[in-house]
Parts: C-alpha cells; sequence; structure tokens
C-alpha cells in the first residue's frame, strides 16, 4: 500500500460544486501526497471517495436548537455499569424515538461516548451536542428514528479509556478495556432490554477528538458489530499506530465511515485527517462508504460536532 506524506493541510476558501482532483496541492508550504485527495470545486462528477471543504455542515444549525435542556424520551439508565477489567462504575444515558412507547418497531443503535456532553447543558463540559432534539427533528421530518446510548466518559481516566494504544505522556492505554465493556456489557443490555436491530448495518458508533479515534478503534477491531461509524475531528495525531492498525485491517464493503474534521482544528488534525482519508481509499472505500470532508472554518468543538451530526446520522444509514 502506498504510503502519504504527514505534514501537509487542506487549502480553504473554496467555491461550491463537486469533487475535483488536484495534484500535489499546497498548502502553508507543505505537499500533500494527493492519491485521494479531492476538493470541493466544480460539476458532480468523480466515482470515488471525496474529502470536500464545505462552507456548512448540515440542515440544523446549533443555533437553531435550544440552549439547553433534555427531551422527555431522554433519560439515565437506572442501573450500575461497570468495567470490570478497571474496577470502575459507568453511567449510561439513552435517548429512546419519540414513538418508541406507541410502536412495536425495532430500530437501529448508536453508540456514543461522553454521555454527559450528549443530551443536557447542564451535566456538558463545554456545551452539549443537541442529539435529542436533532434526532425528533429528524423523525418528524423524514420518519428517521434511532436509539442511542451515551457512555459517561471516566472524568480524568477519560484520556487513557479512549486510547486504544499508550502514550509517552498521556500513560497507558485502556481503550481495549473499554470496548470490552461497550461489546460485552452495554449492548448485550441494551439488545436484552430495548427492541433494538442488533446487527451490524443497524448499529453505529459516533464520537469526537479522542472517541472519534476510538470509534474509528472500534469499527475496525468489531466490523461485524459496528457497521457504521461517525468519526468526528479524530485525534489521529495520538499514535501512529492507528495508520497501522487501518493498514492491517480488512473492512467489508457494506460498512461505512464518516470523517469530519474542521478547517481551523489546525496542523495537529487537518493533515491526519488528509492522511486516513487518502489510506482508506486506498484500500479501497469509495464514495459510497466512505465520506470524508473538511468543514471551513470550523473549529474543536461541540458546536462544529453539533453541526454535523445530522448530516453524519442521515450519510452513515441511507438506504
Amino acid at each position: 500500500m502506498k504510503k502519504s506524506v504527514l505534514n501537509h493541510e487542506l487549502p480553504l476558501g473554496l467555491s461550491s460544486g463537486a469533487y475535483q482532483r488536484r495534484a500535489m496541492p499546497i498548502y502553508k508550504g507543505f505537499r500533500l501526497a494527493a492519491a485521494a485527495f479531492f476538493i470541493f470545486a466544480g460539476n458532480a462528477s468523480a466515482d470515488v471517495t471525496p474529502l470536500s471543504v464545505s462552507q456548512s455542515a448540515s440542515g440544523i444549525e446549533a443555533s437553531d436548537l435550544p440552549a439547553s435542556g433534555t427531551a422527555s424520551n431522554t433519560a439515565i439508565i437506572e442501573k450500575t455499569f461497570t468495567i470490570e477489567s478497571l474496577g470502575r462504575e459507568r453511567k449510561v444515558r439513552i435517548y429512546l424515538p419519540p414513538n418508541y412507547q406507541q410502536s412495536h418497531a425495532r430500530y437501529p443503535v448508536i453508540y456514543m461516548h461522553d454521555g454527559q456532553n450528549l443530551f443536557d447543558d447542564k451535566t456538558s463540559y463545554a456545551g452539549e451536542w443537541h442529539v435529542d432534539e436533532t434526532l425528533n427533528k429528524l423523525s418528524a421530518s423524514q420518519n428517521l428514528n434511532f436509539i442511542v446510548v451515551g457512555i459517561d466518559n471516566g472524568g480524568e481516566h477519560r484520556m487513557n479509556e479512549l486510547s486504544p494504544w499508550p502514550h509517552k505522556r498521556f500513560g497507558n492505554a485502556e481503550g481495549a478495556q473499554y470496548l470490552a465493556f461497550i461489546t460485552n456489557t452495554v449492548k448485550p443490555y441494551i439488545d436484552n432490554t430495548y427492541r433494538t436491530l442488533t446487527d451490524a448495518q443497524n448499529t453505529a458508533m459516533i464520537g469526537s477528538s479522542m472517541g472519534g479515534l476510538m470509534t474509528h478503534y472500534a469499527a475496525l477491531k468489531h466490523p461485524g458489530i459496528f457497521g457504521k461509524a461517525g468519526i468526528f475531528s479524530p485525534s489521529y495525531w495520538f499514535s501512529k499506530d492507528v495508520f497501522t492498525f487501518t493498514d492491517d485491517a480488512v473492512i467489508p464493503n457494506e460498512n461505512r465511515f464518516f470523517i469530519t474534521v474542521g478547517g481551523k482544528e489546525g496542523e495537529s488534525m487537518v493533515p491526519y485527517a488528509i492522511r486516513m482519508t487518502e489510506e482508506l481509499t486506498d484500500k479501497g472505500l469509495t464514495k459510497a462508504n466512505l465520506f470524508s470532508h473538511v468543514v471551513e472554518n470550523q473549529e474543536h468543538n461541540e458546536a462544529f460536532w453539533t453541526d454535523e451530526f445530522e448530516q453524519a446520522v442521515v450519510w452513515l444509514f441511507k438506504r
């Protein structure tokens, strides 16, 4: 497999249109190995995976949503969940579709990290994602309905629990134990308690930052469990092992990856997202199962991830 140059970033300020390939673009003095590099700048064509610059993320903007509060169909599960291998307890939150109680249907499930930040400003670290409000709108407007399972982060242990690989600064990796907790404890409980669609094509994971890295890892580690991955502002910088791990992975043709990063997130984020898009494209992923873009003028925060959430869900679960 062809390897990519690491130091590169995306040129901004492009007009809307379709994806066109540019040979060896340069930004801030860095040259990009452009095997899978596409920008948003012409008429629709291109039958390969796009990597675009976008000016808006979705039909729902953060400013359109309530400032705080939790929808009535969101709750904390009244059960003590324990990560046995780490000796830690964990709170798990759940969102059910608005029509759940009036229906006998089964629903796709989205597993998400940092549960404190998903539904309520009061419990969030730096603002919520408005997952409940966004999905309630999608239910009403498009009849798209999902169950969302939000696993709270471990506070001071967050970095380690979301780390698939050790880091000389941040310490031991506990990502394998955390992921096993999701697959062996949380998911079986959810599937046994709620009306879920349990197969991989109806099971997604979505996360941001270190949660984006963990989501990427989970989708490759367990492609038969998590068939859809929403990877927001991923911390691919954390370990070069993510690229080796991806190179060695076998990815089913039907599995999907949605990668998004803000144009103002900097050289520790944007270049690595581009490099990963190249690597996934080199492995044979196409626009049918890989969507990757840089959103102009967006930064590393919950407001950006809120804007991207609807688009990610609709694309990941499109028929």
